[in-house]
């Protein structure tokens, strides 16, 4: 007798989708063989039934965390973003339990690709998959004002011209430049 668990790896993380290492059980993947669903697909079809805020998953120090996911601890959890950087400070030398025995570490281990601590890491770089990821939502429409991701704030002012009834700051006069 089997025990089949179902898996949510979608198509975009095929390369996780591993069987089961436990005799007994077989590990089951159905976004990727049954219904071909990339991460997109997941979250277009949460959005359909009004859970679109439904983050994605992983451990908290997670090392495969992009910048994105950096930010966003940082931005809305302080109290996480503090937890965090206090486990990559931690973690600098290794594992306990491994240089113990006698397995020295190669080098320092980092949580961020940079290899500099968190704390001090570039987080706010936009990384070339951001972008691209960005612009997968906007060609699946998946960001909510698509006019304004395309031709900015209807009132907003470019360095040139104001586009809307927005007033001119006295201060920077009429080309945005101090006077």
């Amino acid at each position: 007798m089997f025990v089949e668990q179902w898996v949510g790896i979608s198509t975009d993380e095929f390369h996780r989708a591993k069987d089961s290492d436990v005799k007994y059980m077989r590990n089951r993947h159905p976004l990727i063989t049954d219904m071909n669903w990339s991460r997109s697909d997941c979250i277009r079809y949460l959005t359909s039934l009004g859970l679109a805020d439904t983050p994605k998953s992983s451990c908290l120090g997670c090392p495969f965390h992009g910048n994105a996911q950096w930010r966003h601890i940082r931005d809305t959890s302080p109290s996480e973003w503090t937890d965090v950087v206090e486990f990559d400070a931690a973690i600098r030398q290794g594992n306990a339990r491994a240089t113990a025995t006698g397995n020295s570490l190669l080098g320092q281990a980092f949580l961020h690709r940079s290899r500099v601590p968190l704390s001090d890491a570039p987080i706010d770089h936009v990384t070339a998959s951001e972008w691209a990821a960005r612009q997968q939502q906007l060609d699946d429409g998946e960001t909510p004002d698509m006019d304004e991701a395309e031709h900015g704030v209807a009132d907003g002012c470019s360095p040139w011209t104001c586009r809307g009834d927005a007033e001119v700051d006295p201060v920077q006069g009429a080309f945005g430049l101090a006077s």
